[in-house]
């Protein structure tokens, strides 16, 4: 079974997100901070996580603790993690120089503003996501 992270502060979305993904047959791996995400990519660095380690993390860039772009770039930073597909997501709407400089930050794949896609196309758009190779 495939299995995805999800760093989101908002209970509604963690929590939509948390259902879609059990609804597509993917286990979840989900923090409501930073701060817990990157102690969790801290663990695995350590060894100290067992199972199945996620694919694809979608990281909020507004979260306490720790921000979400700060979360991205740990996330490469991890010589275990460092390939995982890293999607952003936010509510707040930014210029297209922000966006870049966010997904730059990040190291991540690709930018989402919420609400989001409704299930079978942000399906669709996670696995194309996934499926590319990474640099």
């Amino acid at each position: 079974m495939p299995t995805w992270m999800v760093v989101e502060d908002e209970p509604d979305i963690y929590e939509v997100l948390l259902a879609m993904f059990e609804i597509w047959g993917i286990e979840g791996v989900a923090f409501v901070d930073g701060g817990q995400a990157v102690s969790w990519i801290d663990d695995v660095d350590g060894q100290r996580v067992r199972g199945e380690l996620p694919e694809l993390a979608l990281v909020d860039i507004r979260l306490p603790e720790v921000s979400g772009l700060d979360v991205g770039r740990r996330l490469r930073e991890s010589p275990i993690l460092k390939d995982m597909a890293v999607v952003l997501i936010t509510a707040f709407r930014l210029s297209p120089q922000e966006e870049q400089e966010a997904i730059e930050k990040a190291q991540a794949d690709h930018l989402m503003y919420k609400p989001l896609p409704g299930m079978p196309e942000l399906r669709q758009i996670l696995d194309d996501i996934i499926s590319k190779p990474r640099d």
